[in-house]
């Protein structure tokens, strides 16, 4: 294990051994990782920072199943989700993973609730379990009173919100933020990283968030560093 990727004893809930990404451009081969390391232990904050092309959200698509590491092994919670089977892997993300993302993906004809409902809908759950899941989500984001508005009628930071209580909703093992403040002015951003900070000190919540800003990054409990496909304690001059 190298600096970058030490954990402090606890046990790991992310572990990425030896993973390395390569994408191709016509004859192009592009590594965007390599022989990359990192464990996370369970109910750690991680900030994930470096220029843009560091490979920054392929780490992290990798970790939450969207995608698959052209070497190495990729584990969360002990499953090898490098190995899981497509429709296996859907499953699992449905049950382990929640996504949080820079411009919210909010479907615009559904309203702030509905929208948070989204991944329950492929759980066995009841309509009744399904609405309860739904209104404890939007209260933990603060968003009760707004449930039944269409995002066109919130700020951008309310529907950061709800993409964050759509991404807790199921009451994921891992979240995972990808540069979530990146659209959002200062007292917006702020908020969203009180909440994700809640989150995480309140509710136990094992975060990996992406992201550019020094500001953000300060909120977590451990920052690392990637450039050119390798992780690092410390930014690269």
């Amino acid at each position: 294990m190298n600096e970058s990727g030490r954990n402090d004893g606890k046990s790991p809930l992310v572990e990425v051994d030896g993973v390395e990404k390569v994408f191709h451009r016509g004859a192009e081969e592009i590594h965007v990782l390599k022989d990359l390391h990192l464990q996370v232990p369970a109910g750690e904050f991680l900030a994930l920072m470096g220029p843009s092309g560091s490979g920054k959200s392929t780490l992290l698509n990798l970790i939450g199943g969207l995608d698959r590491p052209t070497k190495g092994t990729v584990r969360v919670g002990g499953e090898s989700v490098d190995t899981l089977s497509d429709r296996h892997l859907a499953a699992w993300r449905a049950r382990h993973i929640g996504f949080v993302f820079q411009l919210y993906n909010l479907l615009p004809v559904l309203t702030a609730e509905r929208n948070v409902e989204l991944p329950l809908l492929l759980t066995h759950l009841s309509k009744a379990e399904r609405n309860r899941h739904v209104q404890a989500a939007l209260a933990v984001v603060g968003l009760t009173p707004r449930a039944k508005h269409f995002p066109r009628t919130l700020s951008g930071g309310e529907q950061q919100r709800v993409g964050i209580a759509r991404g807790i909703v199921t009451d994921p093992t891992l979240l995972l933020c990808d540069e979530p403040t990146g659209d959002l002015d200062r007292k917006a951003g702020d908020e969203i990283l009180d909440l994700l900070q809640a989150l995480n000190r309140e509710h136990g919540k094992t975060i990996i968030m992406v992201t550019h800003d020094p500001h953000a990054s300060a909120r977590a409990s451990r920052t690392v560093y990637l450039n050119k496909g390798q992780l690092s304690a410390e930014p690269v001059k």
